[in-house]
């Protein structure tokens, strides 16, 4: 049963997922943090009223909580670019396979290659 288990857990990559949500939780809490401490506290000094997020709007006997609403909106648009911008920096795309064009069929072909897969042609 152990042996089955430790099988599953190596066959389905649990462990890499379990490591890969940590540290997205780790890093969510460092962009949240960043969002909070340093960035809001910019655009509360920015705005004249200072505490913008408490603005409320009222309809008739109820109230609608307008700039609540809006900070998680702002939230949310600044924490999407900030991990946008660690991920475009972290990850790096894969060079893209060494190719050449056959000159009978202009099928790309691995640079390796000696014989068109698409035409049989030497390339």
């Amino acid at each position: 049963m152990i042996g089955e288990f430790r099988t599953f857990l190596q066959k389905n990559n649990v462990f890499t997922l379990a490591v890969g949500f940590i540290l997205g939780a780790a890093v969510g809490k460092v962009v949240t943090a960043l969002v909070n401490d340093l960035i809001m506290p910019m655009v509360g000094m920015a705005i004249p009223d200072g505490d913008w997020r408490k603005m409320v709007v009222a309809v008739g006997k109820g109230k609608l909580l307008v700039g609540d609403l809006l900070g998680t909106i702002l939230d949310f648009v600044i924490i999407a670019f900030v991990v946008f911008m660690i991920t475009k920096k972290l990850i790096k795309e894969p060079p893209a396979p060494a190719t050449k064009n056959c000159k009978a069929c202009t099928e790309t072909v691995p640079m390796a290659a000696t014989k068109c897969k698409f035409c049989g042609d030497q390339v």
